[in-house]
């Protein structure tokens, strides 16, 4: 399976393609490639858990993939401010629908001042017309009742939170806390090193030692979708190649008083 992760470096060796920036819009317009457009993140963040524009909304997400001026004919490139998870998250929804896409490990640190990796950039140009294909990317979506169904069966359930919300004693904005039934904690910030996501071996280990093994089917969460598509895109990189994200997360799990938790 194809890294979902791009190293600044190999850029030029793309040829064309659409850049997208997922940074604030004051971090964008005080600086940005010449050829960038900015992701309307806080849009599509907000939308993916609304239920009229929830991802079952295939046409919404159609129009708004199509407005980026992607129509599927090149690869996008995904960079952020560098903490790898905003972008991971666009990453997520542009593979599930079908437009190919890469996260720039490193994000915007790691090409700032460097307009000669991204010579081959494609200008930015209007709407395009693309056809979503929900689920046709390397990694698949999972809902509340699905993942709530498949407990007990033979699904690996990532958890890419940190150790405060996996034990219940850090509760963010939720009623109830702690971790699903089964679940193995990697926290999300242990993926990373120097400032990106870390080597395909070296992600290997991590989630070999908290216990995935070759051929697991691992379905990715956090609290908020954000660390889930970035624990999923490790998965990739590091060799697995049956991995969903319960992209709603921990957050969407925790208000329905019918799904099991476990407390420390």
């Amino acid at each position: 399976m194809s890294d979902p992760a791009i190293e600044p470096a190999a850029l030029p060796s793309l040829g064309a393609f659409h850049l997208l920036d997922v940074r604030d819009p004051a971090s964008f317009g005080a600086s940005q490639p010449a050829r960038a457009i900015r992701v309307p993140i806080e849009t599509w963040e907000a939308a993916a858990k609304a239920g009229g524009t929830s991802f079952e909304n295939v046409a919404y997400w159609e129009r708004e993939i199509a407005d980026l001026g992607i129509d599927g004919s090149l690869p996008a490139v995904v960079y952020d401010d560098g903490r790898m998870t905003e972008a991971a998250r666009v990453w997520f929804i542009l593979q599930y629908f079908g437009a190919g896409a890469l996260i720039l490990n490193g994000g915007w640190p790691a090409i700032q001042g460097r307009e000669d990796l991204l010579a081959t950039a494609a200008d930015t140009g209007s709407a395009a017309a693309f056809k979503a294909r929900p689920g046709a990317g390397p990694v698949g979506l999972v809902d509340r009742q699905a993942f709530k169904a498949a407990l007990g069966g033979d699904v690996r359930i990532f958890d890419a939170r940190t150790t405060g919300e996996f034990s219940g004693e850090d509760l963010r904005r939720n009623a109830r806390g702690g971790h699903l039934p089964g679940a193995r904690l990697l926290p999300h910030s242990d993926l990373l090193a120097a400032g990106g996501l870390r080597p395909a071996s070296e992600l290997h280990d991590l989630l070999s030692a908290a216990g995935f093994q070759p051929g697991d089917h691992i379905v990715t969460h956090c609290d908020g979708g954000g660390r889930a598509a970035l624990a999923a895109a490790a998965a990739v990189r590091a060799g697995y190649d049956d991995v969903r994200a319960y992209y709603l997360s921990f957050a969407d799990w925790a208000k329905d008083e019918s799904c099991p938790i476990v407390r420390d």
